[in-house]
């Protein structure tokens, strides 16, 4: 008999079959109790050696005292001064003998497309928690509006959650029994494998053993073992030097163990109650150890009465910033460049907040060294991981709540509800809206039963995987929904007129009404980007362009002249760029470096230092426009004027009156040295352009022929900067990386901010 075990004399095993009787058990009904095989019950009915643990549960399962049933006593292999175990000494061999599987199981992790797994402390970025349940806060609609400027609906407050974030280690600390949820992708996974790397290295919770256990695969477990047995199994040691039964039971026993449960939410629906309860029952028994398990928010109903629910958080900037830091470390792509491009677009960047979706902006960005000019595709490939890849990677297959409704028509139901909300400007809707918009999408689904209470259900078990399975959806306070990340909400509204509708005329028309609002913006520029040919919105966007000018007759003929007076400069420059600056120059406008370029496909990008024209004419025979110029990024070549004036200035002399270029002297010098950064010269224009434009302007109508006063009303100033406004959307749209014919998109540039009799013209 080994050391560490106990058998059974003849007259226990007696004692121990009437208690069998008296307690209504069988052998198999007592080994399913003490969650173990057959095998050692019937090892203990025999009289055979069982493990000393095992065999003193029995007894206490059987009302039956152990020492007067055993037939020897056990000499144990490590007793105290007090006869008792020497449960440090038994830990520190367990966390020796099981660091390289918990190094091989927790230590590596393979995310998305990754070509190859990566070390998790290489990547890990520190995790913080909300206390308070997002999905369960007693806010409403107007409360939660509150959290956004009305000015600024970019974010509208989904990504602001304004609770209190305390560090994931910090929470875990402070309770002893934690259930963390949170959002497809949101790092649950992740978290618990950090901790079980970090308490096997000895950084946290030293005094533990780590066992980490996937819920997935304790459940299709062969042969359903009780969770005690099945740890015991993925915890086996074989080298002889221990006895790994009963010193993983020991652990157990003493209150030792840091026990890690991931994925709930993964565990097949044939197979939750029977988890559900070993979970239970063992989390009881055992209340010494810590727990820790993850759930997807919304899973499912459970109740785990002694576990405090936190909810893992969203990346705010200073994890956005790390993760970045640690992914392109060592690389090519330098983090500096992503965050960079990152803050210039707030839709991307909402994305980052979701770890899974910032790790797929990482690996989009790394590949060309920027973000995709058409952000459509960027934004479907983020779908794409949440309604498919994310599961699928990792072998986990959802239960269809509704058979009928595959991913594809997810989407399209989706997409219905998005532009209805988007329509009503309900960035946030109630659970019973939400659930009405899917019971009137699946009535119409072929086979549907239309029985009421039936689509009543089926709605609500709908809702509620698309919030835990995808996350694309989510519960932003009691019975309040909204989309995850309003770039979504954006997304599938845009996929509703192209993909749905398939980009009809009626549907095209209805989106291109909206081109003036600017919360539309981005809808207008996702439907383009999706769109096979966008052909056809483009120029119904160039023709609502157009007719937001065409019943005023002055503005017309504002436009008139702009037009004359483009022709008659005799410059290197696209026409559409020279009215750019007329129109720009008459109605005061502050160039910038992010809205002055209009010029398409140009070689020579028009940048006013950056964003300072230098418009000079002459009366006669032909006019100057020129500037300080930087070329396109493929060229890099910067025009020093500063530098070269006096060239410059005499080279121009025959159409220049030496009033004009005396007055334009004292401004060229207040110009920073063109040599230095771009990003100081920025600085300059931000601080000083305006004042220096309204210096230059003055100059100009003074000594040249431009008439500014054209006496417009408030209201057609207002319109005149409107249509400038949508003109350059329409040139950014042209500009996405759109599929647009080579015929359309002349025909566009060639006729912005004409008058339309000019325009009707060129068409005929």
């Amino acid at each position: 008999m080994s050391g560490r075990s106990l058998s059974c004399s003849p007259e226990g095993i007696q004692k121990a079959k009437r208690a069998l009787i008296r307690y209504s058990l069988t052998q198999k009904a007592l080994a399913e109790n003490l969650e173990v095989t057959r095998q050692p019950i019937g090892k203990f009915f025999t009289g055979k050696p069982v493990d000393r643990n095992l065999f003193v549960q029995i007894c206490d399962r059987l009302d039956l005292e152990w020492e007067e049933v055993v037939a020897e006593a056990a000499s144990e292999v490590e007793v105290n001064q007090d006869n008792s175990i020497d449960i440090d000494a038994i830990i520190q061999q367990v966390r020796e003998k099981i660091k390289p599987r918990i190094q091989e199981d927790c230590g590596k992790m393979r995310v998305l497309d990754t070509p190859q797994p990566i070390g998790l402390n290489d990547i890990y970025t520190s995790v913080n928690i909300l206390e308070k349940i997002t999905g369960q806060r007693r806010l409403g609609i107007d409360e939660l509006l509150e959290q956004s400027s009305s000015q600024n609906f970019d974010l509208f407050g989904l990504n602001r959650i304004t609770e209190k974030r305390v560090p994931g280690l910090q929470a875990v600390e402070k309770h002893s029994k934690l259930m963390i949820l949170g959002k497809p992708g949101a790092g649950k996974t992740t978290f618990l494998k950090y901790l079980a790397i970090h308490c096997i290295e000895g950084e946290f919770q030293a005094e533990r053993v780590p066992i980490f256990i996937t819920l997935k695969g304790f459940a299709e477990a062969t042969n359903k073992p009780g969770l005690l047995e099945y740890i015991t199994y993925i915890t086996n040691i074989t080298e002889e030097a221990i006895n790994p039964i009963s010193f993983i039971q020991d652990v157990i026993t003493y209150g030792k163990a840091l026990v890690l449960l991931d994925g709930l939410d993964e565990v097949r629906e044939e197979d939750s109650d029977r988890i559900l309860k070993e979970i239970r029952e063992f989390s009881d028994r055992f209340l010494k150890n810590q727990f820790v398990m993850t759930c997807r928010i919304a899973a499912r109903e459970y109740t785990f009465e002694k576990f405090t629910e936190v909810e893992v958080a969203d990346f705010d900037d200073d994890q956005i910033s790390n993760f970045t830091h640690n992914w392109f470390k060592d690389k090519a792509v330098k983090p500096e460049t992503f965050i960079k491009r990152l803050e210039e677009n707030s839709r991307i960047k909402q994305l980052a907040a979701s770890p899974l979706l910032l790790t797929l902006l990482c690996l989009a960005f790394e590949e060309s060294g920027d973000f995709p000019a058409n952000r459509s595709e960027l934004y479907k490939e983020g779908l794409d991981a949440l309604l498919k890849k994310w599961d699928a990677k990792r072998g986990i297959q959802r239960n269809k709540i509704y058979k009928k409704l595959s991913v594809q028509r997810k989407e399209d139901l989706l997409s219905k509800m998005a532009l209805t909300t988007f329509e009503r400007s309900e960035y946030f809707f109630k659970q019973k809206v939400a659930e009405q918009y899917i019971t009137e999408y699946i009535r119409n689904l072929p086979g549907a039963n239309t029985d009421e209470e039936t689509l009543q259900v089926d709605s609500e078990q709908v809702l509620d995987s698309i919030e835990h399975h995808h996350g694309l959806v989510v519960a932003r306070a009691k019975g309040i929904y909204s989309f995850s990340h309003l770039t979504f909400h954006e997304y599938f509204t845009a996929r509703e007129f192209v993909v749905v509708r398939q980009s009809s005329e009626e549907a095209l028309q209805n989106l291109v009404s909206h081109i003036t609002e600017k919360r539309w913006r981005e809808v207008l520029l996702l439907a383009v980007g999706m769109s096979p040919n966008a052909d056809r919105v483009l120029l119904l966007m160039k023709d609502k362009v157009d007719s937001l000018l065409a019943t005023d007759e002055k503005l017309q003929q504002f436009l008139k002249w702009i037009s004359k007076k483009s022709l008659s400069a005799n410059v290197p420059f696209q026409l559409g760029v020279i009215r750019e600056f007329y129109f720009a120059f008459i109605l005061g406008r502050n160039l910038s470096l992010s809205d002055m370029c209009i010029g398409i496909d140009l070689d020579l990008c028009l940048i006013s230092y950056p964003g300072i024209w230098q418009a000079i004419t002459s009366d006669d025979t032909r006019d100057y426009f020129e500037c300080n110029l930087i070329l396109s990024p493929q060229l890099q070549l910067f025009f020093n004027f500063k530098h070269r004036k006096d060239d410059y200035i005499s080279k121009l002399t025959y159409s220049l009156i030496s009033g004009l270029k005396s007055a334009l002297l004292p401004l060229t010098n207040q110009l920073p040295e063109p040599k230095r950064d771009l990003e100081i010269h920025k600085q300059w224009w931000k601080t000083n352009g305006q004042n220096w434009t309204q210096q230059l302007r003055a100059v100009i109508i003074k000594y040249r022929t431009i008439d500014s006063d054209w006496e417009l009303s408030k209201h057609q100033k207002e319109l005149l900067n409107k249509y400038y406004n949508v003109n350059l959307f329409l040139v950014e749209c042209l500009n996405s990386d759109c599929y647009v014919s080579r015929e359309v998109r002349q025909q566009i540039e060639d006729t912005l901010l004409l008058p339309i009799a000019e325009i009707k013209q060129r068409q005929q």
